[in-house]
């Protein structure tokens, strides 16, 4: 289980270096933060995969030109997230936004954590956006679990869209993961392709077969 008392120290050091000088008191941003992130429909997406991608962007984190806006994008890449949904990226853009200029943060760096967050959408980055490679592998580096890792996510996304029958889920679950294979490369720093790459595509490639089976 996440540390949030370690967590909401993570977010007040990477708005507090982000930031230009003072600002208002970062603590309840956290906790409005940390709020969503808890919310009960979430089975997936919730303050351990928060936790998860921030470790992540620490192992990655000499890849990024802005480190600290990488962590923000992560705190608030799935702050909004309804899986009957498809417009949770883009809420939570917009909310980005709105906290983060209220919070102190310039116009600069709000609209790049903004657009990070966007990215999100396709984990697809532009060759040379080392800021969005960081974010895309880290949100991505679950995908290299061991089997019983990659399982226990899997079934948590399962349950996340328990509202959806198992026939239409299978079909829409193979379709992401074919998008998923179909990248050229998964990870595009150059830890995450030589330490997560391989073993994504065989936990993908093994799941779409037992969908599609």
């Amino acid at each position: 289980m996440a540390d949030l008392h370690d967590l909401r120290a993570r977010w007040t050091r990477a708005l507090t270096a982000a930031r230009p000088g003072d600002g208002p008191d970062p603590a309840p941003y956290a906790d409005r933060l940390l709020t969503q992130w808890a919310e009960p429909h979430r089975k997936y997406h919730t303050v351990d995969h928060l936790a998860a991608v921030l470790r992540h962007i620490d192992t990655l984190v000499g890849h990024a030109e802005d480190p600290e806006l990488v962590r923000l994008a992560a705190w608030f890449h799935d702050a909004v997230y309804r899986p009957d949904r498809s417009e949770n990226e883009e809420r939570s853009a917009a909310q980005a936004e709105r906290a983060l200029s209220e919070a102190g943060l310039s116009q600069d760096g709000t609209a790049e954590v903004a657009r990070l967050v966007r990215l999100t959408v396709t984990h697809d980055p532009h060759e040379g956006d080392t800021n969005g490679e960081v974010l895309c592998d880290a949100d991505l580096a679950v995908l290299a679990g061991d089997p019983e890792e990659y399982a226990a996510y899997a079934a948590a996304v399962r349950e996340e869209y328990a509202f959806v029958p198992d026939d239409t889920f299978r079909t829409g679950r193979a379709a992401v993961l074919r998008q998923l294979l179909d990248l050229p490369r998964l990870f595009r720093t150059p830890y995450g392709a030589k330490e997560w790459e391989s073993r994504a595509r065989e936990n993908l490639a093994a799941e779409l077969e037992l969908l599609t089976a």
